[in-house]
């Protein structure tokens, strides 16, 4: 393994996963160490109970996410998602619209072919997506998930072109699945601006992957069943250290698959919202109790996605 090790050295990345692990010396653009994530808010009436929530617990919470996406919010319900988010400062993550398992292709949906759910099959789907995007942008959004690669560098051009803002943060999917600092770096270099990780990494493969970028990590503390079930609460002290700048992410166990969600979700979304913001609140007081001094972000705080207040819908 000696050539291996010494050619990862000399190519800039760790050669081993860190056992001792190293406190990250990188922070957020206001110093900050951490940051907090709900994932999964589908749509304005989920978001307005979420922020309720929020405000009777009396944490501060910095991205709402959500899966159904762009393609499944009309643009009234997108332009009231960006309003309420930006009057708090808060950053809005929906994702890009049509992808594999939404797609005519059974493969997606296989057993064999789950590692390519999210990614777009040909031509029209990338187009599709980068439409979903634009479209997302002109009703004020400033960030967006994507799971595919080549949109993912596409994006990149998008910005170059004038296609996109130049503050549009793009946020990877957890479903991406890169899992190595060399991967996770390629993500990086393609115009990743935050990197969601798989939710089964230990601290020190972690740890390995926060040597070797310098953005954002994206990590569920607590993770829907999908994708494994884990609850990581005690680690969230050693995940703000040693991976900082990190968005603490709280999904939710025993989360019905509500996705692509709409209507008939609506009560189970609310409920749902309630509980994860709950559950976010119990994450805040492990850090309170145990790492007191680590530092995050106000609301409004450089590099978060936060919504621009449109009033018209403007056509591109």
């Amino acid at each position: 393994m000696k050539e291996s090790r010494e050619l990862l050295e000399k190519l800039g990345y760790p050669s081993t996963d860190f056992q001792e692990l190293p406190t990250s010396t990188k922070t957020f653009p206001d110093g900050a160490q951490y940051r907090i994530e709900l994932p999964s808010v589908e749509g304005p009436v989920a978001l307005k109970e979420t922020i309720r929530a929020i405000d009777l617990h009396g944490i501060t919470v910095h991205r709402i996410s959500q899966g159904s996406g762009i393609m499944l919010q009309t643009d009234v319900e997108i332009m009231e998602m960006c309003k309420i988010t930006a009057e708090r400062g808060m950053e809005l993550s929906l994702f890009v619209g049509p992808r594999g398992t939404w797609d005519i292709s059974a493969q997606p949906l296989t057993s064999a072919g789950k590692s390519i759910a999210l990614r777009h099959e040909g031509v029209d789907q990338l187009v599709y997506a980068m439409e979903d995007l634009k479209r997302g942008a002109n009703l004020g959004l400033r960030s967006a998930l994507v799971a595919d690669e080549g949109l993912l560098m596409l994006t990149k051009e998008m910005k170059k072109h004038g296609q996109l803002p130049e503050d549009f943060v793009i946020k990877v999917s957890v479903q991406m699945g890169s899992a190595n600092p060399v991967s996770v770096k390629l993500m990086e270099d393609l115009g990743a601006g935050t990197y969601n990780v798989p939710t089964a990494l230990t601290l020190a493969k972690l740890a390995s992957i926060r040597q070797a970028i310098d953005i954002p990590i994206d990590l569920y503390v607590e993770v829907p069943d999908n994708f494994g079930g884990f609850l990581r609460y005690y680690e969230i002290p050693e995940i703000i250290r040693v991976l900082a700048p990190v968005y603490i992410k709280f999904g939710l166990r025993n989360h019905p698959d509500v996705y692509p969600s709409g209507k008939q979700w609506e009560s189970t979304n609310i409920s749902l919202a309630q509980e994860r913001v709950r559950r976010a609140a119990l994450g805040v007081q492990m850090i309170e109790r145990y790492y007191p001094e680590a530092k995050t972000s106000k609301l409004g705080a450089a590099g978060l996605g936060i919504p621009k207040v449109v009033t018209s819908i403007i056509s591109k």
